[in-house]
């Protein structure tokens, strides 16, 4: 019709049209749910948060492609917190004030989470974590907890760690080096129980910045106090400086170390003695046969053809953890009928069963229980060629 006007007419037509055109693009874009993500993206530890931002994105491809949640699409929008409590708190401010996510998906350091968490409980949006374990994430004390988490959680990993180091290595007196942080501290409440439930004394509690470089002085004294084995906690670039602290002083003993290594360029950086460490993990694809996780490496490869080899997909922890928390985020949202984050909350408790990578879900959140995964649910690894393969003892 618009070609039967005057010119001038016409080209308010068009220009009319264009307008309502591109409100129309506008108020689609602004109607999808929104999904925030903070993590470390830059830094030794890029690669976790690599694999967490992947996790997150072949699930919301997945999601959309069945119509997304509540009839809209779902859209992640990541901010890099390097680390930094203090810039994670103002990321997931920004992400909740400003840009109105529905959810913050938190990334790899508890203490990042930590301080994240009381700003998710004040603001009744719920934070999601995918990989930090420590375990006053979730048990935070909070009458009203927005807390809930698909990864390891300390208190049942310290367990975890115990019972391998006596199975595996017989170990009576082991010692503990651990990072001077939260986590460490985490894991330091964590270790003393499970010995004391295994009726085990500990050599010693040594403590580690997470910028040191020589460890030698703090390993000499747990040799001194006869540690027959190590519990490690610490991320990538400390343990690696552990295990070179070791070569130095010639110690051979059984490292068994929290996830930290499996975090980025561990092999590379710790050298040839790299594959000695025994760390746990949730997930592998290594060896893993099941059809759901085929079916996931090979649509990971699809979206992202830096993928060529087992090695990039290393750290599948955050991959899978990251992959299904997003999937049980999108079944909370949809139990909810709403995106308000009260709602939200109470929907993950509405979760029945959700065939995940990781394992099948059924009830995995009840009031009081807020993480999804369990004792059951873990597996120790090594490095071998670059890749995070599954113990065979």
């Amino acid at each position: 019709m618009a070609s039967f006007l005057p010119p001038t007419l016409r080209r308010i037509a068009v220009t009319t049209s264009a307008l309502l055109g591109l409100a129309v693009s506008t108020a689609q874009a602004a109607d999808t749910v929104k999904i925030g993500l903070v993590t470390a993206l830059s830094g030794q530890s890029a690669k976790s948060g690599e694999a967490i931002s992947r996790g997150i994105g072949l699930a919301i491809d997945e999601i959309n492609a069945k119509g997304g949640v509540l009839g809209r699409p779902l859209e992640l929008v990541a901010r890099d917190d390097e680390a930094n409590p203090s810039k994670g708190v103002l990321a997931t401010r920004e992400l909740i004030q400003r840009v109105g996510v529905v959810a913050v998906v938190g990334g790899l350091d508890t203490p990042v989470s930590m301080a994240i968490v009381p700003i998710a409980n004040q603001m009744k949006v719920p934070f999601i974590g995918p990989w930090a374990a420590g375990t006053g994430i979730t048990r935070n004390g909070a009458a009203d907890n927005y807390a809930f988490r698909v990864s390891a959680v300390d208190a049942l990993v310290d367990e975890a760690l115990v019972a391998y180091a006596v199975k595996t290595y017989g170990a009576k007196k082991p010692g503990m080096i651990l990072v001077n942080n939260a986590w460490g501290e985490s894991n330091q409440k964590g270790l003393k129980d499970a010995l004391q439930a295994a009726n085990l004394p500990a050599a010693g509690i040594e403590k580690y910045e997470a910028n040191d470089v020589d460890m030698v002085p703090q390993l000499s004294r747990l040799k001194e106090a006869g540690a027959d084995a190590l519990f490690l906690v610490g991320n990538v670039g400390p343990s690696a400086q552990v295990v070179k602290s070791l070569d130095r002083m010639g110690w051979s003993v059984p490292v068994v170390s929290h996830w930290g290594p499996a975090g980025g360029r561990f092999d590379e950086l710790a050298g040839p003695s790299a594959g000695k460490v025994h760390f746990i993990q949730t997930f592998t694809f290594a060896g893993n046969t099941s059809p759901k996780a085929s079916a996931v490496l090979d649509a990971l490869k699809a979206k992202y053809p830096a993928i060529k080899s087992m090695a990039d997909v290393t750290p599948a922890v955050g991959i899978a953890n990251a992959y299904d928390a997003t999937h049980l985020l999108a079944l909370a949202i949809q139990a909810a009928g709403s995106t308000e984050g009260p709602k939200v909350r109470d929907g993950f408790y509405k979760i029945g069963t959700y065939p995940g990578l990781i394992k099948t879900y059924d009830k995995p959140f009840a009031p009081g229980q807020h993480d999804a995964l369990g004792p059951n649910d873990y597996v120790f690894t090594r490095f071998k060629d670059g890749e995070i393969v599954a113990v065979t003892n």
